[in-house]
């Protein structure tokens, strides 16, 4: 998932900044910064308690403490040598489903963003809806740790290590990147200041040349803005502005104009000889203040209009062009992948880091499979799709769930960013928070594109500016 779109805040800066200004969205998709009190369902009538949840959980992989109390979600961020105040805080929504699982979202929406369901009394399951997979969770029987309560120090050293920490216990790349992360520390330790605390932090992750590292300060607003990130070296970010220089050149290729949904985010179209088109910029932010099903439907709506409208002919193929996709919601880019199949199969394994000593302890694969999408319309003929280096997570977690398709997808462009995991939030002092990913996405075989990013069938240089200027 990683870059993905949310409330209002993250979503106007991410419109003014580009790809990872969004990203913090989906980690505040559970709630908003803060403490979340009482809570009351439609019509101001209060709901009953979800005792069996109620408590201190801790999640298997990623580094996070869930505290239940009442009608309030909340989380910590933990580490061997810390632990401080999360980004999520959430509030119960609605009376407990069967079997005691749980919604929760964010004060004030109409809406819940994510599900915690008991698995007997000492586990339970923690699931976004716009993540693929779930975390485990796992009862912490002495509460909350006395630590947690403790003020936030943000003395540079302080935030310092608590930056190398969270690194260090959760970022699986580092042998894959040829960084000696223990090695930059011995080096960078000892000079922090306040001054250069910051520059100190960009100088150790730019090697690591992972878009899915992003540095955000809070703004007077409540919200963040993206003052860092990293892109691999030769891409171009999927900025608004690269997308608003590549339409027109799109646009003259369509025998007719491009009809647009989802904020412009998605285009449907026609190609010479039958063809159809589905240009795909995002994997979200389709609707203002919509939940996930919201977002759902305006996706269903833009594939329908692309497969159902009255045509003299059959589509021969379906072109989708995902060379600018700035990410967002794996299980929508998994959503769209399933109108193009009528035999289910797997899209990917779904993996995290899980143990701080141990930068091969993963959590247990969780296998995510495209399955064909029920009482629609389903194109199961050629397709192409269109990437680049500005195909970015889950824009690349859509390439790789129409890997395993039968026929084939034929793949044109270059390769794709090389970024696939869901973005961990971790606040590093009262105004500075630290985004970095902690997953894989295993093929088959058991290996990742993570870094080098999934290549072509046919490889062309995408959006040159001959190209551009000659609108082709």
């Amino acid at each position: 998932m990683g870059i993905g779109r949310g409330k209002a805040t993250a979503r106007a800066t991410a419109r003014a900044t580009g790809v990872t200004a969004v990203a913090l969205a989906l980690a505040l998709a559970a709630g908003t910064v803060g403490t979340a009190g009482a809570v009351s369902g439609r019509g101001g009538v209060e709901r009953p308690g979800a005792s069996r949840l109620e408590g201190v959980w801790r999640t298997d992989g990623y580094g996070t403490i869930v505290e239940i109390r009442g009608s309030a979600l909340t989380t910590y961020d933990v580490t061997r040598n810390s632990c401080t105040p999360g980004l999520t805080s959430a509030v119960r929504f609605g009376a407990p489903l069967p079997g005691g699982a749980v919604r929760y979202g964010t004060p004030g929406e109409p809406f819940a963003r994510l599900t915690v369901t008991p698995r007997g009394r000492q586990r339970a399951v923690y699931a976004k809806d716009q993540a693929t997979g779930t975390r485990t969770l796992e009862r912490l029987p002495g509460g909350l740790p006395a630590r947690c309560a403790l003020p936030v120090s943000d003395d540079p050293l302080a935030v310092f290590d608590r930056f190398w920490d969270s690194f260090e216990e959760n970022y699986p790349f580092f042998a894959a990147k040829g960084v000696d992360w223990h090695a930059q520390r011995a080096a960078y330790r000892p000079k922090v200041t306040a001054e250069n605390l910051v520059d100190t932090v960009i100088a150790m992750v730019e090697p690591l040349r992972d878009s899915h590292i992003a540095l955000l300060r809070a703004t007077p607003d409540g919200g963040y803005t993206t003052f860092f990130r990293a892109m691999r070296a030769g891409t171009v970010a999927p900025t608004p502005q690269l997308l608003a220089t590549v339409l027109p050149p799109i646009g003259a290729q369509l025998t007719a104009p491009e009809q647009k949904f989802g904020n412009g985010i998605l285009g449907v179209g026609e190609l010479p000889d039958g063809l159809g088109y589905l240009r795909v910029s995002a994997f979200g932010d389709y609707v203002d203040k919509g939940s996930q099903q919201d977002q759902e439907a305006e996706l269903d709506r833009a594939v329908g209009h692309l497969l159902d409208r009255p045509r003299a002919a059959p589509l021969r193929g379906v072109v989708i062009d995902a060379r600018v996709n700035a990410g967002g919601s794996d299980a929508l880019a998994v959503r769209l992948a399933s109108r193009f199949t009528d035999r289910p199969y797997q899209a990917y394994r779904k993996v995290a880091r899980n143990d701080p000593a141990d930068p091969g302890a993963f959590t247990r694969p969780q296998p995510v499979t495209v399955r064909p999408s029920p009482g629609v319309s389903r194109f199961t003929g050629p397709v192409a799709l269109l990437t680049s280096g500005s195909t970015v997570s889950a824009g690349e977690t859509f390439t790789q769930s129409l890997m395993g398709r039968s026929p084939r997808v034929l793949r044109i462009g270059e390769d794709t960013q090389g970024v696939f995991s869901d973005q961990l939030p971790r606040r590093l002092s009262s105004d500075l928070v630290l985004l970095l990913p902690n997953e894989e996405f295993l093929t088959p075989a058991g290996t990742t594109f993570d870094g080098p990013g999934i290549p072509p069938d046919v490889r062309t240089p995408v959006f040159t500016p001959e190209e551009l200027a000659g609108l082709r």
